[in-house]
């Protein structure tokens, strides 16, 4: 058989194969209510609901590792399991990425570069990266997206109705409705290279003056809805810095504080996938100086008036405002707020902003793992929500609370000791909305994004 019928056979496979998921996660689920019910092992369902989405490559990977990320939306167990899985596709063979890019970029696009490695230098869930060289003899990153990538994505977000619907049957303290509505968005943003190119450029805009970070340039006339080329960034593995010398770790620390809280407080806009595989660190002279920014297609866009709730929310805490830490959680979209209700959400909040409050050189949590980085906290919120709850996760709190656990991981992983109060005082100086809603407008129109409503 030709190497073109096998791949096509392998992406035809793939409708039969998120068919079965329905089938797989639902069986997985009976089990998992039965053992609420009658106390079964929930470490073997756990077990079992990786096995069942371990086969399904692609976008159901990014769903379940984005439900792992957020604190206590799944038992410790289940989201243990899910973490593991890789959201790693097969990838296409060369013949099919031929085809692929010649249906973006025409019959002639071999010409457009000056050489093009068919063999992916790595592949993702919605896509896969190949090394390339410009005619001008730059360095370029082709990220080019599987086919029939909608509708996978659709098909998932439908199990993912599902696994939702069980949630609240399960655990009526609180109200995923929202945090289904945000995934949902996010995802199928995700599927817009286009977007995806505005969004690098807004980055690129906003971080123009920060050394410490670097952002790729976007290739337009290599680029379209489902291939987006980028300047390729040399780097190595965050991870690789794990045992190097503290002020080396601090360095690299001080580069990811800066890339996540300076366009969210100059822009309001938040890098939103952890994942470790978005950064590399970049070296000059045989020394780590920065980190590099990857990929783009994880990207919150947020109106100005959430970034002053979370500006308000800081100020209340550092002051004791019961007031101004009212009004934040009104801001963001928390309704029917009581005292017990806000006693519970300033649980998290303490624990999130407790790196900031402290004056101080510190970790940014003593004794915590990386894996269990706001356990505990989102434990005890989950128990006082059952006796005081329900309450409802306003959407756009979603992705910020999950980027937020997910820095707080990798500063964990640097094990860096930093002035973090010091460093989000500087990003927040003369700190005003008008102020914050020019600049954010400015910058999302040169990057030809529009406003947030």
């Amino acid at each position: 058989m030709a190497e073109t019928d096998r791949e096509a056979n392998r992406f035809s496979a793939r409708a039969s194969r998120y068919a079965r998921v329905g089938a797989n996660v639902g069986g997985v689920a009976a089990r998992m209510a039965g053992a609420r019910l009658f106390g079964g092992d929930g470490t073997t369902n756990a077990a079992a609901l990786a096995q069942a989405l371990g086969g399904l490559k692609g976008p159901i990977m990014k769903v379940a590792q984005l439900l792992a990320t957020i604190p206590d939306l799944l038992p410790p167990e289940y989201a243990a399991e899910l973490q593991k899985l890789q959201a790693d596709a097969p990838p296409m063979g060369a013949a099919f990425v031929k085809r692929r890019m010649q249906a973006e970029l025409g019959a002639g696009w071999q010409a457009k570069f000056e050489s093009f490695d068919l063999k992916p230098a790595a592949a993702a869930s919605l896509g896969q990266v190949h090394r390339a060289t410009g005619l001008d003899g730059a360095p370029l990153a082709c990220k080019l997206q599987y086919p029939d990538m909608q509708s996978a994505v659709e098909a998932d977000l439908k199990q993912l109705e599902i696994a939702f619907a069980l949630h609240r049957r399960m655990n009526s303290w609180l109200d995923t409705s929202e945090i289904k509505k945000e995934i949902g968005a996010r995802v199928r943003e995700e599927l817009d290279y286009t977007r995806e190119a505005k969004h690098a450029r807004l980055y690129g805009a906003v971080l123009k003056d920060i050394d410490a970070v670097r952002v790729p340039e976007v290739r337009g006339d290599l680029s379209t809805g489902r291939l987006l080329t980028l300047g390729w960034l040399d780097g190595d593995r965050i991870l690789s810095f794990s045992d190097s010398p503290v002020e080396v770790r601090n360095r690299i620390a001080q580069a990811m504080f800066k890339a996540w809280w300076h366009p969210f407080s100059r822009a309001a806009v938040i890098h939103g996938d952890p994942h470790l595989g978005n950064y590399t660190v970049f070296s000059e002279d045989g020394e780590a100086q920065g980190i590099n920014l990857l990929d783009y297609g994880c990207v919150r866009i947020f109106h100005p008036r959430f970034v002053g709730g979370v500006v308000d929310l800081y100020r209340g805490l550092l002051e004791n405002d019961e007031a101004r830490i009212v009004h934040a959680y009104e801001v963001w979209g928390f309704k029917k707020l009581n005292r017990e209700i806000i006693e519970i959400l300033n649980i998290w909040a303490r624990f999130i902003y407790g790196p900031l409050l402290e004056d101080r050189t510190r970790t940014v949590a003593d004794g915590v793992k990386p894996g269990e980085y706001g356990r505990r906290q989102a434990f005890q919120v989950h128990q006082a929500l059952k006796e005081r709850g329900p309450v409802t996760v306003p959407q756009e709190f979603v992705f910020m609370d999950r980027a937020a656990v997910g820095l707080g991981a990798v500063f964990l992983h640097l094990r860096s000791e930093l002035n973090y109060h010091r460093l989000f005082e500087a990003e927040i100086e003369s700190f005003s909305l008008d102020a914050l809603a020019a600049r954010q407008g400015a910058a999302l129109a040169a990057a030809g994004l529009p406003e947030p409503r």
